[in-house]
């Protein structure tokens, strides 16, 4: 068990480590489930559930159905938003605020709510 948890660890210490030329860039289009599902498998898996959202990882909870502003509370800040009642009570997700032009795209994917936000038009 403490291998998977270093494993785990290990691979959110190395995702922090991405260059940011290598991620998607801030443009006008729409969101796309596919890229959501493809920033999921790469970044969210390991820790929530490798294949389907809707369970619990072996770390993170089920995110399946996670609001826009819930993926960017903890996505982009490690944070809640007010007033929101956590499934599990941790401190292990760190902020990852390289990932903010995917939040509409892991949005769709999740089928939280996509419709984008005044940010997302600045």
């Amino acid at each position: 068990m403490r291998r998977l948890y270093f494993a785990c660890f290990v691979f959110l210490v190395l995702s922090a480590c991405t260059k940011e030329s290598d991620l998607p860039t801030k443009t006008a289009r729409a969101p796309d489930a596919n890229r959501g599902r493809s920033i999921y498998l790469s970044t969210c898996a390991a820790c929530h559930n490798s294949s389907d959202p809707s369970k619990d990882g072996p770390i993170g909870p089920a995110i399946q159905g996670s609001s826009r502003d819930l993926l960017e509370a903890r996505v982009l800040k490690a944070t809640y938003p007010a007033g929101y009642k956590p499934k599990r009570k941790t401190a292990i997700m760190p902020a990852q605020p390289y990932l903010k032009a995917a939040i509409a795209d892991l949005a769709v994917f999740l089928g939280g709510d996509s419709a984008p936000s005044e940010k997302d038009h600045k």
